[in-house]
């Protein structure tokens, strides 16, 4: 097999890079090492920045997302059981985002990808990438139990963090940056719909909640609980319970219940893979970063580092230039920084580190204080939630 772009991936990173390439007449073929079903029922990310939402209409798969995606102009933020409200469109000239889960994304791009655009092939396990700093890279997969080969003139490595794309950069010319935190989050889904209409960020003392949707029936929340922590530990009861001390505020709001679907827990850390190119590899979202999920940064970064990717080789096909491929690591990893130096903010601003002093807890206070009295500590809150430009 031979195609222009080889994309090991069919996330959204992936799914969404095949179809800006089709948009430009450019040929790609994605192999996915999952069926179609886990695909399309893998639960990630449900925060779309408004750039990537724009994307996502131009790219001609934002309709169902509008039709049934929540638009928020804002969210809350809980301390000292008092309540303040970030309002994106005013701090940012319009700016919002858009509540619509991983697996819709990835349902609606896998739709388009079959009916009009080039070959993706589930349960296709890339093997390695070969050759990647020369003209002619390679993809060494398994489909439908033999072993083959796609030739490419560019890998994209959307493959996620234990993916083989990485592995294919000399470790000699890489660099990695990581840090890794002493909890995570305890994350339910319920049946029950969420008891406010925009996401609930909440410092407490025992620890940070979080309070999402997605849907107007589904409720996703979170407790920060310490590392390691065995989700069924925690009884429905339990976890209801804790979810109501740590959002409890000083008015009549409260927490409705309802049954809990799923348990999990996700880890914390933060890690970035620099360079994101060698020759022509190409990595692309957690396959070269990862961010703690409490800025909602993960699939946005993704769609920016595939924008880029796309830009720089339609640009390079219209002008015979590579000079914004050969500038796509530092592209990116300019955009990376900022998003992982926020969501650090927002993971420091809101949790309580195992140990903490008075001190700590003062300060943490003192920064949200500051983000509730001050509108330019709102206005970089709601700019850097919003979403950082594309390229």
């Amino acid at each position: 097999m031979r195609t222009t772009v080889g994309i090991i991936g069919a996330g959204p990173a992936g799914l969404l890079l095949a179809r800006l390439l089709h948009n430009a007449g450019i040929d790609s073929v994605v192999l996915e090492s999952r069926d179609r079903a886990y695909v399309e029922r893998r639960q990630r990310a449900g925060i779309l920045e408004q750039g990537t939402a724009d994307v996502l209409r131009a790219a001609g798969a934002g309709e169902r997302m509008d039709r049934e995606g929540l638009r928020h102009d804002g969210i809350e933020l809980r301390f000292d059981r008092t309540r303040h409200r970030v309002d994106f469109p005013a701090l940012t000239g319009g700016r919002s985002v858009m509540v619509y889960a991983q697996t819709e994304v990835c349902k609606d791009l896998i739709a388009l990808q079959l009916r009009e655009g080039g070959p993706l092939l589930f349960e296709a396990e890339a093997l390695a990438v070969e050759d990647a700093g020369t003209d002619t890279p390679r993809i060494r997969f398994r489909h439908e139990g033999r072993e083959d080969v796609l030739e490419c003139s560019y890998v994209v490595g959307c493959d996620g963090f234990w993916g083989v794309a990485r592995k294919a950069i000399p470790a000699g010319l890489t660099q990695v940056f990581e840090r890794r935190y002493p909890f995570g989050w305890l994350g339910i889904l319920a049946d029950v719909p969420p008891s406010h209409d925009e996401l609930v960020y909440a410092r407490h003392e025992r620890g940070f909640a979080l309070l999402s949707m997605r849907s107007p029936a589904v409720s996703r929340l979170y407790l920060q609980v310490p590392d390691g922590t065995d989700p069924g530990a925690w009884g429905d009861d339990e976890i209801w319970d804790e979810l109501e001390r740590r959002f409890e505020t000083a008015d009549d709001w409260y927490l409705q219940r309802g049954p809990i679907t799923q348990k999990t827990v996700t880890p914390m850390r933060s890690y970035v893979h620099e360079p994101m190119r060698h020759g022509r590899l190409f990595l692309a979202g957690d396959a070269a970063h990862i961010v703690p999920p409490t800025g909602a940064k993960g699939l946005n970064l993704a769609a920016g580092d595939v924008v880029t990717f796309a830009r720089a080789l339609v640009h390079q096909q219209e002008t015979g230039s590579p000079e914004l491929l050969d500038a796509y690591s530092r592209t990116c990893l300019r955009r990376v920084w900022q998003a992982e130096r926020f969501s650090y903010d927002m993971t420091t601003l809101l949790h309580r580190a195992p140990g903490a002093t008075a001190f700590e807890d003062r300060l943490q206070l003192a920064r949200l204080e500051r983000i509730a009295s001050s509108r330019a500590a709102e206005t970089d809150l709601a700019e850097a939630y919003t979403g950082f430009p594309f390229g």
